[in-house]
């Protein structure tokens, strides 16, 4: 069956600048790149970048990254130099930055992880909750 996330893939405007955006910004290792398309990596993520059209987006579906709490504070500052536009402001348990890529993709950087969730969950749990 099913062992994980084999790889993301994102429609993107401008192959060149999305490149830049992910790996000069969010520091992905490039991998290869080509006139339509790249492959980039983060950790165990591999990362397509597919020149396309790009639609609107306006659901909660968003693609998150960890990142340590003193790296947050660093990448929020580059980011808000940049001039990246935000989207939402954290109101859940662990640090975030919430923000589009280029191409209208939301975004996510998170200090923390599924079992700090959990804990500030059992806490302050979501409405109708249930733990397994």
């Amino acid at each position: 069956m099913l062992t994980g996330l084999n790889h993301l893939t994102l429609a993107v405007s401008d192959v060149a600048r999305s490149w830049e955006f992910y790996y000069e910004l969010l520091g992905f290792e490039p991998r290869a790149k080509w006139n339509t398309g790249a492959y980039l990596s983060l950790g165990e993520l591999w990362l397509c970048l597919s020149l396309d059209a790009v639609g609107a987006k306006t659901d909660y579906t968003h693609y998150a990254f960890t990142v340590s709490p003193d790296a947050l504070t660093t990448l929020v500052e580059k980011m808000r130099l940049k001039e990246v536009k935000e989207w939402k402001i954290n109101k859940s348990e662990g640090e975030s930055l919430y923000f589009f890529d280029p191409d209208g993709h939301r975004l996510e950087v998170h200090a923390g992880n599924l079992e700090s969730r959990l804990n500030y969950c059992r806490l302050y749990p979501y409405p109708g909750m249930e733990f397994y």
